[in-house]
């Protein structure tokens, strides 16, 4: 039994302010003093990276789906370890989980599992004492779920407020919070959300000031606090990385910069402890690979968007594709698969896979559990994992190749003995079998 304050802030949908309210809240708190660890319900990793300015500390995931049911409070755990307060945002709608089930891997479902009392926030923008009934629906729709309070979000005046606080009053739940409309918390977006913090440096201190100063200006901060120390002790232990392999270590080359901004951080800590030293390696700026490299990890990210950066730095791409070429490991997810490819939107990239890469006007998006076609770099033939899959983008192949993964019902990626390359983003954690295999590979090199 862990003792570990905690809340879940969380929305009726999309696009009430999760994020902006959740990172504000952790940045306020952290300019109280206290130690915040700030967590994402989800695979989503933009939003983490505001949660790690706004804390000082990594952004981490909680999802029952990509790591397992009973992963969950142990990695939470894990995550807060030395914190004195945990912040978890929520995803879509509270209750908004897996298409196809009752809500697994939602918001809810996820405080459930950490048995967190959650704090409402509602867009009030275009409605009055109607929130009042939305706020009394998602208190009552499922009484495993604890609603602390509710927050609402831009408001446009003091009548406005008063009217809506007098109504919600009636419903038992208390307001803990009113924020007015403000341009000066917004953060831009793109395709797949919010601009990863990675390509705002410049900008995230203040914006991080900025919103610890909102959530100030209209939140009872003392309230939320009360509220998560409310929250039991957590019955379980942390998640520890697998223990520590003995040998010679091995060094890896993850892809980051502005262009591979998505990792999970637990891959790392995984790696670690198996054996694996990751250096940061940039695909925009970098010209070459780091000494003693034995393997590439290419995560995710955006490098559509900087496609024209990454097929300019010829030296990378050449030294990528040789050493690829030459049986060096790599795993490429999503991001990295478009990176492999020998095009992107017609600008030329490594050409390791025999495959041009494009924007599409429609993207993929969910939860897959996918089988191992055959032997490859990460698994054995007919091996399953659960991951997930977001992009706008279509891989198209003008070779021959072996697939790497399967998939509603169709066969998706490239693999070989020293290669694993797909749409699929897998969370090491909740599959440590796929991350022992890398780390033998690139230790036997």
């Amino acid at each position: 039994m862990v003792t570990l304050p905690r809340v879940v802030i969380a929305a009726p949908a999309s696009g009430h302010g999760k994020t902006t309210v959740a990172s504000g809240l952790m940045a306020a708190l952290r300019r109280r003093g206290f130690a915040v660890s700030g967590h994402k319900v989800g695979p989503d990793y933009i939003d983490p990276s505001y949660h790690a300015l706004a804390t000082g500390r990594p952004g981490r995931n909680l999802d029952p789906y990509l790591q397992r049911e009973e992963l969950v409070a142990p990695l939470l755990l894990h995550g807060a370890s030395g914190a004195e307060i945990a912040v978890i945002e929520g995803v879509m709608g509270l209750f908004d989980g897996a298409l196809g089930t009752e809500g697994y891997a939602s918001t809810a479902h996820v405080a459930r599992l950490v048995d967190a009392p959650v704090v409402l926030v509602v867009d009030a923008s275009a409605a009055s004492r109607s929130v009042a009934a939305t706020v009394y629906g998602f208190a009552h729709f499922d009484p495993r779920v604890r609603l602390a309070g509710v927050i609402l979000n831009k408001l446009g005046s003091e009548r406005h407020e008063r009217e809506i606080r007098e109504a919600i009053g009636k419903t038992g739940i208390p307001v803990l919070g009113a924020l007015r409309r403000s341009d000066d918390v917004h953060s831009p977006s793109r395709h797949l959300g919010l601009v990863p913090m990675a390509e705002r440096a410049r900008e995230g201190a203040v914006m991080v000031d900025r919103l610890a100063a909102w959530i100030e200006s209209g939140v009872d901060i003392e309230a939320v606090v009360r509220a998560a120390r409310e929250a039991p002790a957590v019955a379980a232990e942390p998640w520890s990385p697998p223990e520590p392999v003995p040998g010679p270590r091995a060094v890896v080359a993850a892809a980051g910069g502005e262009a591979f901004s998505f990792r999970y951080a637990e891959t790392g800590e995984v790696l670690a402890a198996l054996g694996v030293d990751l250096v940061d390696l940039d695909p925009i700026n970098d010209t070459r690979l780091p000494d003693g490299c034995a393997g590439l990890y290419f995560g995710g990210g955006f490098p559509e968007v900087h496609a024209e950066a990454l097929s300019a730095n010829e030296s990378l791409r050449t030294q990528v594709a040789a050493a690829v070429s030459g049986g060096l490991p790599v795993v490429a997810e999503c991001a990295g698969l478009l990176y492999l490819c020998r095009e992107l939107d017609g600008l030329p990239m490594t050409g390791v896979l025999p495959a041009t890469a494009r924007m599409t006007k429609r993207g993929a998006l969910g939860y897959r559990t996918a089988t191992a076609v055959a032997d490859n770099l990460l698994a054995s033939r007919g091996d399953q994992v659960t991951g997930h899959e977001f992009h706008r983008t279509e891989v198209l192949p003008d070779g021959p190749f072996a697939a790497a993964w399967r998939w509603n019902d169709a066969e998706h990626g490239y693999s070989s003995p020293t290669l694993n390359a797909s749409y699929l983003h897998v969370h090491w954690a909740g599959h440590p079998a796929r991350a022992a295999a890398f780390a033998r590979a690139v230790r036997r090199g």
